[in-house]
């Protein structure tokens, strides 16, 4: 059976760009269009030229290999001709593959925003897409707050769409501009459309403003629109835009609509779901959502022992598609609760080896469960439990030993009479025998001891000049100043890899150190430094 065509379409940025907090620079941008190139989307909306240096720059020349680059722009203002609206002058003379242009669909924004008729809309529309179309550049209409606009006066909304159709318009997109629009309604509205524009030529524009975005725009699918718009991880304005990270692995892996739709992705670039999703948080600097759908670090988890035996089994048992297709892991949590299946399996992730009736196997176990009840959590801190299983299977090399380490915290005025509180740390070291000693100061007493245990490391240094601490979490566990404290400290190097490592003490600073500690040590064993015994030898 012939499967209709999906086109994807990535607003990240342009509509993504409206997120609160992000400013992409040139730079950042012609890196997100090499990842959406290598994520096989049909169109990048790449801004809006004329609007800002930066957008313009952009499109200064073509800079997409097989996307298509898509210019944002307006619909000419009305009582303007088109040789005398130097917005839409700009957008036309874009390099660009097409062109897609911003229309009013509600007749009462025309009214209020426009300040002009309905009539008048139209013949902007009408007059937009065919200049547009006399260019050479596929033509897009996007109908905004067209949804709401339905819902006060369809005929008008209908209108709106259709002339944009009639004018040449390739897509007409129907945009829940204000994010209040259920799946119910869409499917309703998007029926209705269909008799009046071909749904292979109608577009979805969703909002997650009541967190419907991705079932708004399967819902319209399901209609009969045959493009869909969103962005990478579903950044955007107030709560973001449909999100194509978990869009495209819907389409592509359930049946519902796998059986009869087809997307431009292949297999080989959906495996690079993942690591496109995490690249592009860590071009935003913020930390991946662990429990992003497909993608997220905890999306094929288990923690309960006997899930983990199921899954050991037939791993359908409790995963609704393969991990691999999306570029995911499978993932048995140990802790209190784990059994020796999520053991064994979490080992092997590891990369260590150990036979399955090793009787360490069941001491390691019990380990676990012993100082999970003391407050560690290594299913949060997976390289921390990498650490503490070689430990306990003789296969942990020996690098460096702390002999001691010293905080002090003074609060004074300083020179020019203003309250400040420094922190100053104190690290001995020993490395190969030799005792190394480094002070570091910092903006409290965990981050001057991280200056200091980093600051000379000996022969070890070149390991993680590129080592930086990018979160750190603290949880009372029992209450009180004195109360038992754990700490999560999460470290990344410069090749983008994350791990995270704990800490338990009554002293928040003994337990912070201990994660720092290990996270050295993870990132000095990951790259494979030569152990102090052999590097004596």
């Amino acid at each position: 059976m012939t499967r209709d065509r999906i086109y994807l379409f990535d607003t990240t940025l342009r509509d993504g760009a409206q997120t609160p907090g992000i400013d992409f620079s040139l730079e950042d941008k012609l890196q997100i269009i090499a990842m959406l190139e290598r994520l096989g989307v049909d169109y990048i909306e790449g801004g809006y030229p004329g609007a800002n240096p930066l957008d313009t720059a952009l499109f200064s020349k073509k800079r997409t290999a097989k996307a298509k680059l898509t210019a944002f722009g307006m619909t000419k203002r009305a009582g303007r001709s088109l040789s005398n609206d130097p917005g839409l002058a700009a957008t036309l003379e874009a390099e660009a593959d097409a062109v897609c242009l911003v229309a009013k669909s509600w007749d009462f924004h025309v009214r209020v925003a426009l300040g002009t008729t309905n009539e008048e809309n139209l013949v902007s529309i009408t007059q937009s897409v065919e200049a547009v179309v006399a260019k050479g550049r596929e033509a897009m209409i996007d109908c905004e707050h067209f949804f709401d606009g339905y819902k006060a006066n369809p005929d008008y909304a209908i209108a709106c769409a259709k002339a944009a159709y009639d004018a040449g318009a390739r897509w007409v997109v129907l945009c829940d501009t204000n994010g209040g629009t259920l799946p119910g309604e869409v499917r309703e509205i998007v029926t209705a459309v269909a008799q009046h524009v071909p749904g292979d030529h109608l577009g979805i524009h969703t909002h997650d403003d009541t967190g419907h975005a991705i079932a708004n725009s399967l819902a319209a699918v399901e209609a009969g629109v045959r493009q869909v718009q969103g962005t990478l991880n579903g950044i955007g304005e107030r709560c973001g835009n449909a999100n194509l990270v978990s869009l495209i692995p819907t389409l592509m892996l359930k049946d519902a609509y796998a059986a009869r739709f087809e997307t431009g992705v292949s297999e080989k670039q959906l495996a690079q779901v993942s690591n496109v999703s995490h690249t592009f948080d860590e071009l935003l600097n913020r930390a991946p959502n662990r429990q992003a759908p497909y993608v997220g670090q905890s999306a094929f988890a288990t923690k309960a022992g006997i899930h983990a035996s199921a899954i050991a089994k037939d791993p359908t048992t409790y995963e609704h598609v393969d991990p691999s297709a999306v570029g995911n892991a499978r993932r048995l949590l140990v802790s209190d609760q784990a059994g020796k299946s999520n053991l064994l399996v979490e080992l092997d992730r590891l990369g260590i080896q150990v036979a399955k009736d090793d009787p360490r196997l069941a001491s390691l176990l019990e380990t676990v469960k012993e100082r999970e009840a003391e407050g560690w959590a290594y299913e949060a801190a997976d390289a921390s439990f990498a650490l503490l299983a070689r430990r306990r299977l003789g296969q942990l090399p020996r690098f460096f030993d702390v002999q001691s380490f010293r905080v002090m915290v003074e609060r004074r005025h300083n020179a020019v009479g203003e309250l400040i509180t420094v922190s100053e740390a104190v690290v001995k070291v020993d490395v190969d025998g030799e005792l190394l000693m480094s002070v570091g100061e910092g903006n409290g007493p965990v981050n001057a001891l991280d200056m200091a245990l980093r600051k000379d490391l000996g022969r070890y240094q070149r390991f993680i000049e590129d080592l930086e601490l990018t979160d750190y979490k603290v949880r009372i566990l029992d209450g009180g100043t004195g109360a038992t404290t754990r700490v999560l400290i999460e470290s990344r190097d410069s090749d983008g890899t994350r791990w995270t490592t704990v800490g338990v003490s009554s002293n928040i600073v003994d337990a912070s150190f201990q994660a720092l500690i290990d996270s050295v040590t993870y990132k000095l064993l990951r790259d494979g430094a030569a152990p102090a015994e052999e590097a004596a030898a």
